[in-house]
């Protein structure tokens, strides 16, 4: 047997306006229109008639819903996460209406909403009706994201309401009727898959708001019973969007969020606009020193410093450059990143690492030292700063940052790895092994050994539990933000099927399939028995179910199952090299500033066949996926500027010098 691997070449290259529909639009989650209605009844209490007639859009002549006595109640579920202000019709001359929200089944309630304070839950939203008509939310009280709304009748008089809708107010710079137009996609013969990946690039939609109503940060004080007045009418950055960390709180830009939204963004809606608001509000509030804040404006406050989320500030800005390729905001913000690179590597004392004294991370406990995670982070950003520095023509400052990290890498692998368990520990003082840090140690290319690279992604295997990855430095917590790090480090460590099988457990199984759950977004984190409970947080109703840094899956099924991967600003330069699994076939792409790119390919038991398409002055190359363990002899038919086919330990087979293009690669079992 041998195998004959058959490169077919296109004549026509792609233009760098896409104007096809992007396929596969049934996933999207999106509203066609940001006016929303009911989809079904979750609940009724009390004396309720004629509930129904509030679902879906208004037909005159209709009955109303009428709430005969005090405390009468109905709770309408909208079939997804959503965001807005609520309004309502009302027949009733007089009366009072109370409205309460719930991102999950578990907080629905005629008396609060579900919390966006550290205590206590959210008072409802009253609608003091002192004549027939419309009735719309106040400004500042949009909300972030329910997919329960409940219509109580808090007087004593019957009420009578013949409309009810949400005015939906994510991604709100874009038009009314394009918040479904999407520039990426992806599709696989998993259906689970397909949804996980729309359900990610909704979550990041949601996050996405008006810079206008952040969160305040301080509870209204007691209002009647055991809830607190909450208000959305903080302005937490420039510009008409910014990306914030969750949709119901804190609805603030935190860097660390960002690495795992950022990407996702980028290969979904490519809304780059919100990110950059996002990080210009953090870079605008460097200290002197050079230091970035832990959390933007009005978190910044506090004094808090964070290690870590000053160098996913850094990353931020290398993450837009990657996808915008625009060089105007990078020249604009590289003086303030150099700054904040001397900050961080001041933090390195005479072992080679950082030394971190600021205890501050995503509510991991225990950060400090010589920590692994925060030097796997600090050896990624420096990295990040040889591409960067190179691009701005500074070649000496490049060669610093490729110096530094060396002596990190040099540093780190004798002082924290545990050959025995296969893991990295978290810092000298400690035996224990993160989840963050050694999913990191992989991510950054800290570790190139192949059979350590292996051992730390079977091990991270090993704990996995019925509900997804354990991060044991959170104590009792699922961490979806750190999961997607090791989802990462799966994939690179070619452990396709791992990765798959996390994925679908973790945010198939019980993230958006579990009935407490929105099942249309992602939640922020919750305990490794599965209750929905996150042990930095003592008030269980405060989890937000629409976080973007929960979102990993996302990029990462695009990135390696689809193979497709930008080297350089907005895919100057690419790889494509997909990952298999137990797949049979996958569609994906995406569009930059550049152009399109996508991989589209298929397998059986005794053929493979990719097709790709990248922008014209492009330049890349592809990846074959072959079985492992056989002799192979290959045949190579393709385009004059390609360099030889060459595989390597993985059973890959690499084509490299590719302009961009459209190509088909065939490879048969003879």
């Amino acid at each position: 047997m041998y195998w004959a691997l058959l490169c077919l070449t296109s004549l026509t290259l792609l233009s760098s306006v896409v104007t096809a529909v992007i396929p596969y639009q049934q996933y999207i989650l999106a509203p066609a229109s940001r006016t929303i209605h009911p989809v079904s009844i979750f609940r009724q209490t009390g004396s309720v008639s004629s509930a129904n007639s509030l679902l879906g859009a208004r037909k005159t002549g209709g009955s109303a819903l009428t709430l005969e006595t005090f405390d009468s109640s109905a709770t309408y579920d909208f079939g997804k996460n959503i965001a807005g202000w609520v309004n309502l019709n009302v027949s009733s001359p007089t009366g009072s209406i109370g409205i309460t929200f719930s991102e999950s089944s578990m907080w629905v309630s005629s008396a609060a909403c579900d919390a966006t304070a550290d205590s206590g839950l959210d008072a409802s939203l009253v609608f003091n009706i002192s004549t027939p008509g419309h009735y719309e939310a106040p400004w500042d009280k949009e909300r972030g994201a329910f997919r329960y709304l409940t219509v109580v009748n808090e007087g004593t008089s019957p009420i009578a309401i013949d409309d009810l809708w949400v005015h939906f107010t994510a991604m709100p710079h874009w038009a009314d009727n394009s918040l479904r137009n999407y520039s990426g996609w992806f599709h696989s013969n998993d259906e689970q898959l397909n949804r996980i990946w729309y359900a990610g690039a909704y979550t990041n939609q949601l996050v996405t708001i008006d810079p206008r109503r952040g969160d305040a940060l301080i509870p209204l004080g007691s209002a009647p019973g055991d809830t607190v007045g909450w208000v959305l009418n903080t302005t937490i950055t420039n510009g008409t969007s910014a990306l914030t960390d969750g949709a119901k709180r804190d609805r603030l830009v935190w860097s660390g969020d960002m690495s795992i939204a950022v990407p996702g963004i980028a290969l979904t809606t490519s809304d780059l606009i919100s990110v950059r608001n996002a990080l210009d509000s953090l870079f605008v509030l460097q200290s002197p020193t050079g230091m970035l804040p832990y959390a933007g404006y009005p978190f910044n406050e506090r004094g808090l410093v964070s290690f870590t989320y000053h160098l996913y500030a850094l990353i931020g800005v290398a993450n837009l450059y990657l996808y915008s390729g625009d060089k105007a905001f990078l020249h604009e913000k590289w003086t303030a990143w150099k700054r904040g690179m001397e900050w961080a590597t001041a933090q390195i004392d005479s072992t080679g690492l950082a030394n971190v004294t600021a205890p501050n991370d995503w509510l991991r406990f225990g950060m400090g030292g010589h920590n692994i995670e925060a030097n796997s982070i600090l050896y990624y950003t420096l990295s990040l700063g040889v591409a960067l520095a190179t691009d701005e023509g500074e070649y000496t400052t490049a060669a610093q940052y490729a110096q530094i990290a060396s002596r990190i890498q040099q540093a780190a692998v004798p002082l924290l790895w545990q050959p025995s368990v296969g893991l990295f520990r978290d810092n000298e003082t400690t035996t224990l092994a993160p989840q963050d840090g050694n999913a990191w140690a992989v991510k950054s290319g800290l570790i190139t050994n192949a059979s350590q690279i292996t051992a730390i992604s079977q091990a991270l295997e090993a704990r996995w539990g019925r509900y997804g990855a354990p991060a044991p430095e959170a104590a009792d917590a699922v961490s979806p933000f750190i999961s997607g790090f090791e989802l990462e480090a799966h994939f690179m460590a070619n452990r396709t099927q791992a990765a798959l099988t996390l994925i679908r457990r973790m945010w198939g199984d019980f993230m958006l399939d579990d009935p407490r759950m929105t099942n249309s977004t992602f939640i922020e984190g919750y305990s490794v028995t599965g209750a929905l409970h996150y042990a930095p947080y003592s008030n269980d109703a405060r989890i937000s179910h629409a976080h973007g840094w929960a979102t990993g899956p996302t990029s990462s099924l695009t990135t390696f199952i689809g193979g497709i991967q930008l080297l350089s600003d907005a895919g100057a330069t690419w790889t494509i090299a997909p990952q298999l699994g137990d797949l049979t076939h996958v569609d994906t792409g995406f569009s930059t500033s550049k152009g399109k790119f996508s991989s589209k390919w298929t397998t059986s038991g005794t053929t493979f066949s990719l097709s790709i398409s990248t922008p014209k002055g492009t330049k890349g190359t592809v990846g074959i996926p072959l079985p492992a363990n056989q002799n192979k002899t290959l045949l190579f038919d393709g385009p004059a500027q390609a360099d030889i086919v060459h595989g390597d330990s993985t059973g890959r087979y690499w084509i490299s010098g590719l302009s961009g293009g459209e190509y088909e690669f065939v490879v048969i079992a003879l």
